[in-house]
């Protein structure tokens, strides 16, 4: 699970899909960890691997009101039932490898697509990348991480799904009228 700043939209799929007793890891593709401050112009950003309960704890006491009503503490809370930190897509190369890499972003799609044709494909396994688009904001990423769920049910329901990918992407885009992306890459 892939987005920006492995706070979100990733974390909710990580946190859904982990419940339902998947193999699950999460990352995000951008220079920093952003989120949201008091205005557009201040952010609150870290760097990646700082740990959860940090953030937390930093917001927490920065403006505790502010960071409740926007969902921010909620969502740091259950990050940090998940894991210990943020990690980033481009440095998690002995994490070993995936079969499916889900992204909620074009631009995080492409960057996760760069980033494995710059690897050395060595094993020349295949893994799917499949880019689900969900606006960041907690109630589209909760309705994300079911659609996410759903559609790796139907995957693995399968026996081969290089055989398979074609129908079951567009089963899933008639049955949720929402429009995927996808490409097969390789380790």
């Amino acid at each position: 699970m892939v987005c920006s700043s492995n706070q979100n939209r990733s974390m909710e799929s990580h946190y859904l899909l982990k419940k339902q007793g998947f193999d699950v890891s999460s990352y995000g593709t951008g220079t920093h960890v952003k989120l949201p401050g008091p205005s557009l112009r201040e952010p609150n950003v870290y760097e990646f691997g700082t740990p959860y309960k940090h953030m937390f704890d930093d917001l927490r006491r920065k403006d505790p009101d502010l960071y409740k009503r926007n969902g921010i503490l909620p969502m740091l809370k259950r990050n940090l039932s998940v894991k210990l930190a943020p990690q980033r897509w481009q440095d998690n190369a002995a994490d070993g490898y995936f079969d499916i890499v889900f992204t909620f972003e074009e631009k995080v799609f492409d960057m996760v697509l760069e980033d494995l044709h710059n690897r050395d494909q060595v094993l020349l396994k295949s893994v799917l990348v499949i880019n689900l688009e969900v606006k960041d904001n907690h109630e589209e990423a909760a309705v994300g991480a079911r659609l996410a769920l759903d559609l790796c049910e139907q995957i693995e329901a399968v026996e081969s799904w290089e055989d398979s990918i074609d129908d079951i992407m567009i089963s899933f885009e008639n049955k949720h009228r929402r429009k995927l992306m996808y490409s097969i890459s390789f380790y």
